[in-house]
């Protein structure tokens, strides 16, 4: 009797202790199914894949918190905006003047300073987001020409361009051909005087700079081929070009809620120039490197995570 007595409190401690393990493998399992997770969202651009892993990066090492991002959301920032506003995600990195005429549907353009103050008051109270720090980058339009034009005819600054026209030919997409503030706006507010214009397919315009098909194109100053050295992006010697300077925007109670996050956040602050964002895109887009792997590097490189 004391041996099945003895092996029946044996069996009831090994039934105690299963009964613990189970209740903590339940409570661990529901804490971390419940637990929060920091949501990004970018638009179908090669940098904001870059920029989103950034992103993720800095906030799981500065708050130990989750991340999860939806990477190429079609539509951009009309989709992405109306979601942000409805709790679908946390944040996302988002351009100066896209905020100003597209969301906040301004058709004024102050100094750039002003712009970013009002940007943060005016989502704030309209939307309860904001904007932490802008990464240092402008990603605008530009007029680019290769090297070999460039150094043909002395060009450093689109007025340059201007006295020398008469003798190139323009591409662009039809977009930039067809927009209010594109092609006939931007010869008007230079005096250019093209031999002839090209309509190229967005994709197609470098190969066509690089085939002699064209001798100038429209670009953006964050294109990857900018960064190969072969092509010279002209100054905007007249200040005609809109500023699109990239910044956080993220949800005001996503702050409050989550400790650590607006200090992740500002350290994106001026940590890109436009030749390095290109130099990162070409990364991508041309080597075709993992963009998780492009941003983890570049972030040990400044000093912003550990190797």
């Amino acid at each position: 009797m004391e041996i099945r007595g003895a092996r029946l409190k044996n069996l009831r401690m090994k039934s105690f202790f299963l009964g613990l393990i189970m209740v903590f493998v339940l409570i661990t399992g529901c804490s971390e199914q419940e637990r929060d997770t920091i949501k990004i969202a970018t638009k179908p651009m090669t940098e904001q894949f870059i920029l989103g892993e950034m992103l993720a990066l800095l906030i799981e090492e500065e708050t130990g918190m989750e991340t999860e991002i939806t990477k190429g959301i079609g539509g951009g920032t009309s989709n992405i905006h109306p979601a942000i506003v409805n709790g679908d995600f946390d944040l996302y990195p988002e351009y100066t003047a896209t905020g100003w005429f597209m969301v906040l549907n301004r058709t004024d353009l102050p100094d750039d300073e002003v712009v970013f103050t009002e940007l943060q008051k005016e989502y704030s109270e309209k939307y309860g987001l904001t904007w932490v720090g802008e990464y240092g980058f402008n990603n605008t339009y530009a007029v680019a020409v290769g090297k070999e034009v460039a150094d043909q005819y002395g060009l450093k600054t689109c007025s340059d361009l201007a006295k020398v026209s008469d003798q190139l030919i323009f591409g662009a997409n039809p977009d930039y051909l067809e927009r209010p503030d594109g092609y006939f706006a931007l010869c008007e507010a230079y005096g250019f005087n093209f031999k002839s214009t090209m309509e190229i397919d967005i994709g197609l315009r470098y190969t066509a700079l690089a085939n002699k098909k064209i001798d100038v194109v429209s670009a953006f100053t964050t294109d990857p081929q900018l960064s190969t050295g072969k092509l010279v992006v002209l100054e905007d010697d007249k200040g005609y070009f809109t500023n699109y300077f990239a910044g956080t925007v993220v949800r005001e109670d996503a702050l409050r809620k989550y400790p650590g996050l607006e200090t992740a956040l500002q350290k994106m602050n001026n940590i890109l120039s436009d030749s390095k964002m290109a130099e990162l895109s070409y990364s991508l887009e041309v080597d075709h490197r993992d963009e998780k792997e492009i941003a983890r590097e570049f972030l040990i490189e400044v000093g912003l995570i550990n190797g």
